[in-house]
């Protein structure tokens, strides 16, 4: 099979399913101008998977936008410095059901089966192929090069999108839902510890999702901070660009050995999740927190094959001082000097950090307001994220707010803890996909549902038209 085949077998499988079926949504006027009844911030993984979700349910009248390039949405190609995917292979996601959208059928339409038999982790790079082939074959109405600078609610249940950016077909759009589909920083911001950014020069140190110029970083010597998966991966990646020596600083006395998600991917966890209580889901994160992800097995041999890997155990920076030339870093097993760092130190959630949602975030309910934990349970740091409705709205801390955030749904890293591995994880996206795009045409529908009812109430298009009973022929 050639791409081009496949091509052909998924618009005749999308045929069969009455894909793209004429819309329910009733079209809104404003004197603005066009309402789009979803617009979908994010145009990687979870706002293309998002978008055709959104036509399954029969609503066409949405866009997606997004801030980078085409092709170039999402951290594939541009902070993601792994070489393959975490997630196993054989798991589905953004196809939702429809076995001719999988990666494998892309992948076997080039290489045949054997190739994806020979396959043992997805490649990075071939992963941002399949997303651009995705949007492509559905041909998904996104838009490149916009950048949502602030939601403005308005009082008619439309929300008033700001934007900027090289592909802006206008400085405002009109939207009655909006989806935040803006990956794993979409609910706060990364973190950088203060000690580095109060004492360091901002060419001394860049976090793992940045941008980083590694050719003026050969035959130097870095330091990295942080244990989790990431850190690994920049190791190996800055060892194969030509640095001399990666030194990655682990506080924990032994890496991170338990990955949870692996454990819920064969437990019913994942999709059953929307079940459990706020006890029993707050708990499950505080243990998942407290595991953190592990490198993989392969990213670690690759990481430290290299001679001038060196891993510090039981070493958390305890400071950090402007050296001129390059950064003195002092952990309990000494002080040593480096060219460059890099920060692998994850992320904070909270909605307070997003500038999109200055004018509303005080009314969004967060976990700290919901569920009131046992002391030795109780964590800052899930208490910030936002508490969401099972289809990843978000609630209102009050009255006042209810009208303001009526419409926005967060299906980002921030939904962890109220929706579980969701958005966040390819392995959980075909069961939260549904979940979403159900609850914003609940929401659509129930927004509408006079009209719909008194439409329906006073329908009376004539759909039998035989003579019945039969007038009796006249007695010759």
């Amino acid at each position: 099979m050639s791409l081009e085949t496949l091509n052909e077998q998924v618009k005749n499988d999308l045929s069969y399913l009455n894909f793209r079926g004429a819309d329910w949504v009733r079209p809104l006027i404003h004197p603005e101008g066009h309402v789009y009844d979803v617009v979908v911030i994010g145009g990687g993984q979870s706002g293309l998977g998002a978008a055709f979700g959104l036509l399954r349910e029969r609503i066409s009248n949405s866009l997606v936008i997004d801030e980078n390039r085409e092709g170039l949405e999402g951290p594939w190609e541009t902070y993601a410095r792994m070489v393959t995917l975490r997630t196993p292979k054989h798991l589905t996601s953004i196809d939702l059901g429809v076995p001719s959208l999988t990666f494998r059928s892309w992948w076997e339409a080039q290489f045949g089966p054997t190739g994806w038999d020979e396959v043992v982790k997805i490649p990075r790079g071939d992963w941002m192929n399949y997303l651009r082939w995705y949007r492509k074959v559905l041909n998904l109405p996104v838009i490149n090069e916009v950048k949502l600078k602030l939601i403005e609610p308005l009082e008619e249940g439309i929300h008033r999108l700001h934007i900027e950016g090289a592909g802006a077909p206008s400085n405002t759009l009109l939207a009655r839902k909006v989806i935040l589909a803006t990956g794993i920083q979409g609910g706060g911001e990364w973190h950088v510890p203060s000690m580095i950014t109060e004492e360091l020069p901002r060419h001394l140190y860049a976090h793992t999702s940045e941008a980083i110029d590694f050719s003026v970083l050969k035959g130097k010597k870095i330091a990295i901070l942080g244990g989790g998966a990431s850190a690994f991966d920049n190791a190996h990646f800055a060892l194969s660009e030509g640095v001399a020596e990666t030194h990655v600083f682990v506080r924990r006395k032994q890496i991170p050995r338990i990955n949870p998600i692996r454990q819920m991917e064969i437990s019913g966890i994942i999709e059953r999740f929307h079940t459990l209580s706020d006890t029993e889901k707050y708990t499950i994160f505080a243990h998942f927190f407290k595991h953190n992800q592990p490198p993989t097995n392969d990213t670690f041999e690759r990481a430290s094959s290299w001679p001038g890997f060196k891993l510090h155990l039981g070493a958390p920076w305890l400071e950090v001082k402007d050296a001129g030339e390059g950064a003195l870093v002092t952990t309990p097993q000494g002080t040593s000097k480096f060219d460059f760092l890099i920060i692998s130190t994850g992320l904070l959630t909270d909605p307070a950090l997003r500038p999109e949602l200055r004018l509303i975030e005080r009314h969004i309910t967060r976990w700290g307001d919901r569920h009131k934990d046992p002391e030795e349970l109780s964590n800052p740091v899930l208490d910030a994220h936002p508490y969401l409705s099972p289809g990843f709205a978000f609630l209102s801390r009050d009255e006042q707010g209810k009208k303001l955030i009526h419409g926005l749904f967060a299906f980002n890293y921030s939904a962890l803890i109220s929706c579980g591995i969701s958005a966040s994880a390819l392995s959980g996206m075909r069961f939260s996909i549904p979940k979403l795009v159900s609850a914003v045409a609940d929401q659509l529908f129930l927004d509408d549902r006079k009209e719909i009812l008194k439409n329906f109430f006073t329908y009376d298009e004539v759909e039998f038209v035989g003579d019945w009973p039969k007038k009796e022929k006249a007695m010759s």
